[in-house]
């Protein structure tokens, strides 16, 4: 239900095609699923009105609670629906900050430790490694 269904395979598009078929509200959730897939990649926020009001029309208890959040933060989430501004950068140099302060302290796990690119060691004339 999440993935386009132009990326189904045949199989997978028949048994899900069958699946669809045989209950109303997995129909419906599906079509509310793709209207705000499409409300997200074209980035068309001025739809999302219609689409609470389309989910708020069918019993489906869990989007209702999505449709809840959204509206509780409703110009913000307009506004990352329409504009192309993104915080992925920023978010992604405080996750690299926060992942070495958990060096640091010793909290990193071995495999997160692994991951870290290693640079080499360069002895200074001068520095306090002469000493040891």
């Amino acid at each position: 239900m999440m993935r386009h269904p132009e990326h189904l395979g045949d199989e997978e598009g028949q048994r899900f095609t069958a699946v669809l078929a045989r209950c109303p509200e997995p129909t419906a959730l599906h079509g509310h699923v793709r209207t705000f897939a499409e409300i997200l990649t074209t980035r068309s926020g001025q739809h999302l009105k219609d689409w609470v009001t389309a989910t708020r029309a069918d019993d489906l208890p869990g989007l209702h609670t999505f449709a809840t959040g959204l509206e509780k933060d409703w110009d913000a989430v307009v506004q990352g629906l329409t504009t192309c501004w993104n915080s992925g950068p920023v978010e992604g140099r405080v996750n690299h900050i926060k992942m070495i302060k958990r060096q640091m302290f010793g909290r990193a796990k071995l495999p997160c430790v692994r991951r870290q690119p290693r640079r080499p060691i360069r002895w200074r004339p001068g520095t306090a490694t002469e000493y040891l």
